[in-house]
């Protein structure tokens, strides 16, 4: 990466050189008085309600747009991350909270600009401090009158909303980038995922993404092992399901909770575990009339609860409830054109018919994946429009709207198939269509047509830039164009959403389709390396984002796994074999299906109760911090009461001394 001197005009505390982390573009447009006032906010230390970064404009710049280099001094970074609250490796290898002053005692630290903070943390830390900026005196953003500012807006989030801000993303390293890129997916090898080295480069809420990922994947082999064999000796023998679902309901329990203890050590090794989360900050979309919030006394948009509940309720939920009348309605077509695919394959009796049977289920599932996706927008617009405060709040409203109407989309046919209509053959015919046509087009939209996209927009921009052509290293003005063109990535939201569909699946069908398991492990291999191409190579770098676990997807993949309890258990209840125990009486069937699902739900609980989230030599680290740490605050604590014991006390000699002195006078 090339390192940029400070622009001449630039106070003399901040003039030296320092590595371009973060580019700043704002639009043509953007008066002259608004960038001076921006750079000067920047520039500016912290105690004078400025940021106190480096800035420098992009020099060879086009005219479209107006591009600025943002980065930062050692010790401000390392002061920043104090401020942060990160967790480092300390001398002893336990993780504690940076602090400056003892900055020499962590491991790794070197008295300059060293690998001991991340580039992902420096540009994470710069983001910040940015998104800090706030108005102090000023009511609009000066040169554009129409931009309002009151005491305490984000003035980074305002000229977002204005339009006067393009973006702003932090700047790929191509060395780091080359060497992640070898170790991760441009050598195709039997071997995990460079986990440490994708959370240094892309941040700890990616790498879990992709260390789940990899779990996940690892976890269906079991059900892949057994599963091939039985789908190959039993191909038409639906009877002996009943052993298969036995094992899934079992696997099903285990395997998150085994999870959760693998996220803990990830996420204390990379020192979220522990990390104190601060005061969310309004999201930028939040609006409404200025008031002063309670807790902070920062001047900002407050916006009245009841009438948010009013939106949640009088609308959203409509919307959503009639969303999913609408998958009823497509599902209930989609069982009459099975039922005339099978009474014309009846009538003709040919190769074609035979084929024609499966068209149903594959027109089906596009039906399936298109309505998803334009839910997916209306479900994003009807979330802002109900205003959430919080950036959390936001993202669990949409999540569960989604994952709600994901659920009956994808499911309802295969429950109705096998508890109402009870055709076995149907369901595993329809399963495979659901899991194989959904795998094709996430693999297709997600990442191979962005990729193309990508290729196609590199070559236009490489015959307007000629150094491409001649030089082995982009000179860093064409490697900014380019990243610029890219598209920005919005986050893990669809690829756990693939996850979750594809935990429903498995988890509550595959003793049917005993093949499922094996063709997500296939898909999910192959997804390892179209996902680090599409990070690497088609979306422009993400923000680092703290995360100590998968957040919300989490609570959804443990609801998934009480319902397959339930479902598996329904499935051995209706099988033949059981049925045949009770045949006289189906009420003491339903009975005791009904008393082994609450008996195995209990004793999932108890096993979720038993194993514990974080394994003991985590807890025990933890533990002797937190025992460190009050210790050090008694010590503290005794010591200024000894000193001020001792003042007093040398008070009290001096007064005395001045009375006997005044005696003697």
């Amino acid at each position: 990466m090339k390192r940029m001197k400070g622009n001449s005009s630039l106070s003399e505390d901040v003039q030296f050189t320092f590595t371009p982390l973060v580019i700043l573009e704002l639009a043509k447009d953007t008066h002259k008085e608004t960038i001076e006032w921006l750079v000067q906010k920047i520039i500016d230390r912290k105690h004078l309600g400025g940021a106190h970064l480096s800035i420098k404009p992009l020099e060879d710049q086009d005219g479209d747009s107006q591009i600025y280099l943002i980065g930062a001094s050692w010790r401000r970074l390392l002061l920043g991350a104090e401020s942060l609250g990160f967790i480092k490796e300390y001398q002893d290898g336990s993780m504690r909270i940076f602090t400056y002053h003892n900055r020499e005692d962590y491991k790794h630290f070197t008295d300059d600009d060293s690998d001991f903070l991340t580039m992902a943390e420096k540009q994470y830390i710069i983001k910040r401090e940015l998104e800090n900026l706030r108005a102090v005196n000023e009511t609009m953003v000066p040169g554009h009158p129409q931009a309002k500012l009151y005491p305490g807006k984000s003035i980074i989030r305002r000229l977002q909303t204005s339009g006067l801000l393009i973006q702003l993303y932090p700047l790929h390293d191509p060395a780091e980038l080359k060497k992640l890129s070898f170790i991760w997916y441009r050598r195709v090898r039997f071997s995990f995922q460079p986990l440490d080295e994708i959370q240094k480069y892309f941040g700890q809420s990616i790498a879990l993404y992709f260390a789940f990922l990899e779990y996940f994947t690892f976890a269906l082999f079991p059900m892949a092992v057994i599963g091939v064999p039985y789908y190959i000796f039993a191909w038409e023998d639906y009877d002996k399901y009943i052993v298969f679902a036995t094992f899934n309901l079992v696997w099903s329990t285990i395997v998150l909770e085994v999870w959760k203890r693998c996220c803990a050590k990830h996420s204390y090794k990379w020192g979220t575990l522990t990390m104190k989360r601060e005061f969310e900050e309004p999201r930028p979309g939040f609006h409404g009339t200025l008031g002063v919030n309670p807790a902070t006394g920062r001047k900002e948009p407050t916006y009245p609860s009841y009438k948010r509940q009013l939106r949640i309720y009088l609308v959203s939920v409509p919307f959503v409830c009639f969303s999913l009348y609408i998958c009823l309605i497509v599902m209930m077509i989609y069982f009459q054109m099975e039922e005339q695919a099978l009474a014309y394959d009846e009538m003709a009796q040919s190769m074609f018919s035979s084929v024609l049977l499966f068209a149903p289920s594959v027109i089906y599932a596009l039906v399936i994946e298109i309505m998803n996706r334009i839910y997916r927008y209306a479900a994003e617009f009807l979330t802002k429009w109900e205003n959430h405060r919080l950036e959390s709040t936001y993202q669990n409203h949409l999540v569960l709207k989604v994952l709600v109407f994901n659920f009956i989309n994808c499911f309802a046919s295969l429950f109705y198939i096998a508890f109402i209509i009870q055709d076995m053959k149907l369901l595993r015919q329809n399963l495979a269509a659901l899991l194989i046509t959904s795998q094709i087009i996430n693999q297709f939209v997600e990442s191979w047509l962005p990729y193309w996209l990508q290729n196609h927009r590199k070559k236009i921009i490489k015959q307007k830039l000629s150094t491409l052509s001649k030089e082995k290293e982009l000179p860093l003005s064409d490697q900014i164009k380019l990243e610029g063109n890219m598209g920005a990535y919005l986050g893990t939201f669809d690829d756990y959403l693939e996850l979750f569909q594809q935990f429903g699946y498995v988890s509550l069908f595959s003793c049917v389709y005993p093949l499922a398991a094996i063709l997500a492990i296939l898909n999910n291999i192959t997804e390892v390396f179209s996902d680090a191409l599409k990070m690497c190579r088609v979306f422009k770098r993400p923000f680092s984002q703290p995360a100590a676990d998968m957040g919300v997807w989490l609570l959804a993949l443990e609801t998934m796994g009480v319902i397959s309890v339930m479902t598996n258990c329904a499935l051995i209840g209706i099988s033949p074999q059981v049925k045949g125990m009770f045949q006289e009486n189906s009420i003491e069937l339903v009975l005791l299906i009904v008393g082994v699902e609450h008996i195995l739900l209990g004793l999932k609980f108890i096993l979720a109760f038993a194993i514990s989230d974080i394994p003991s030599d985590i807890r025990n680290q933890i533990a002797k911090l937190e025992f460190e740490s009050l210790e050090a605050l008694k010590h503290k604590q005794i010591k200024e009461a000894d000193e001020s014991l001792t003042k007093e006390q040398q008070h009290a000699e001096t007064k005395t001394e001045e009375s006997k002195a005044k005696k003697t006078l």
